[in-house]
Parts: C-alpha cells; structure tokens; sequence
C-alpha cells in the first residue's frame, strides 16, 4: 500500500513544515556546522546575558554533592560545568553526566572539561526522546536551549520523569515569548535582521540562526510549555520568565 503524501505526519523545522523523519538529521546538520563556534556566538547574539540566565538556572537548582545529575542537549558544557562549581562550593562532587545527540557539540564539551581540568563528567552520546539510561536513575534533569528541538517534546518531557528518581527535579532553561510591549518588536527585528548576519559573520553559517530565530517562534508560550510538563507526569511546576520574556525557565518535580 502506498501511503499518502497527507497523510505522513510533520515536525517544525523553523517556519517549514517537514517530515518527521527528516527533523532529526537537520537539526543535525545544523549544531554540527556551528558547534565549533557555539559558545563564541551565544556570547556574542546575546551580549553575554545567556551566562546570566545559566548562572540563574544553577542557582535555582541548587545542587548538592553526591547528586547524580542529567544535562541533556548539553553538549559544550555550559550547564554541567556549573553544576560541577556549585556542588562543589556546597562541600562536594556531583555525579553528572551530560547527554547530546550530537557528536560535535560533545567533542566540543570534552575539548573544553579537557581545557579546564575538569574531568569527572561523564559524556554520552544519546537520543533526548530515548534516553539510554534506567528508570529512576537521577537526582536532577536539566535541559538549556535544547528542547524546542526535539521532534517530540511531548516525548522528551516523559523521558525526563522516566529517569528522575521519585524526589528528582526538572529544571529547563529556554527561549521564550517576550511579553514587554515594544520589545518585541525590536526583538523580532534583531532576530530575523541582525542575528542571521552574525551567524555568517562568527560562524560562517546564516541560516542555522535563521533557523534558531524561528524556532523561537515556533515553540509554545510558559504557560502552554508548563501544561506539557504537567502533562508528562511532572508536578508543582513552576515557570521564571527572565529579561523579558525573551527567556523563561520551568521547574518541576517527580511525586
């Protein structure tokens, strides 16, 4: 039986619509052209604000030693190499272990724990929305800029409460909608004016942040992102929106 093109199912891919099946590898195809320039552009698209917004995530996660904790999507480091500081002002080490699809950005993050000495994180190379890890296996889940890219998000966030211990924390850091009059607008100009620019200056690559402005876009609003938790089987969430709107981080817990 032929199936139907209408009938297939699609994924976003920024504003176009695609094939399910093709989201993976082109979202794909864009970390691995920018990784290598990654850290470099976060600074540099967003003024440096996007270590405030980490350094706040840590912060409210709170971690303590001997926690084993999960950062997905996380590639180069940024979140589990705070995670590894605090826990250690706090008295201790913690076990964390930081899980990417993508293969570049991990060798990015190895490159750079490497660089600072920092050698007791453990770098998987695995599927967010089939996590390779038992039931109940950690303390803390978090998750900075990376879920909007998920073909299923849905999935993710059930995977995410699979692995958490009964007590664990969820905590995601991403882009959201900003809610300050006028800044939106300025925001949207920078976004799909300036950013693609810069992404061609810094990373030689316009239309991997392209795409991350319409991702952006595309991703649900806090409070429909908060009821997807809620719906995934994680509790007392809570939803922080940070500079605006134009990020927010959501906590939750597994009862």
């Amino acid at each position: 039986m032929v199936r139907r093109m209408n009938d297939s199912k699609t994924a976003s891919f920024g504003f176009r619509d695609v094939p399910e099946a093709e989201k993976e590898a082109l979202v794909g195809e864009v970390f691995s052209s920018v990784a290598a320039r990654y850290d470099l552009m976060n600074d540099v698209m967003s003024g440096g604000i996007h270590r405030i917004w980490k350094d706040a995530m840590v912060e409210w996660l709170n971690p303590r030693p001997g926690w084993r904790v999960l950062d997905v999507a996380g590639g180069t480091g940024d979140i589990a190499f705070r995670i590894a500081e605090m826990a250690r002002l706090r008295g201790g080490d913690a076990a964390i272990t930081v899980c990417d699809i993508n293969a570049a950005m991990l060798g990015e993050g190895r490159r750079r724990a490497e660089a600072k000495g920092e050698g007791d994180i453990e770098w998987v190379c695995g599927d967010g929305e089939r996590l390779p890890f038992p039931d109940a296996e950690f303390d803390a889940f978090t998750i900075a800029f990376g879920i909007r890219n998920f073909t299923h998000i849905d999935a993710a966030l059930r995977e995410a409460r699979r692995v958490l211990k009964p007590g664990g924390r969820f905590l995601c850091l991403e882009f959201s909608k900003v809610n300050v009059p006028g800044l939106d607008k300025l925001y949207d100009a920078y976004s799909f004016k300036l950013l693609p620019k810069m992404g061609q200056i810094v990373a030689q690559d316009a239309e991997s942040y392209r795409y991350l402005a319409e991702s952006i876009r595309r991703f649900p609003p806090p409070d429909q992102f908060a009821r997807m938790i809620g719906e995934a089987g994680l509790d007392q969430v809570k939803v922080r929106i940070l500079s605006g709107g134009i990020a927010a981080m959501h906590s939750a817990w597994r009862i």
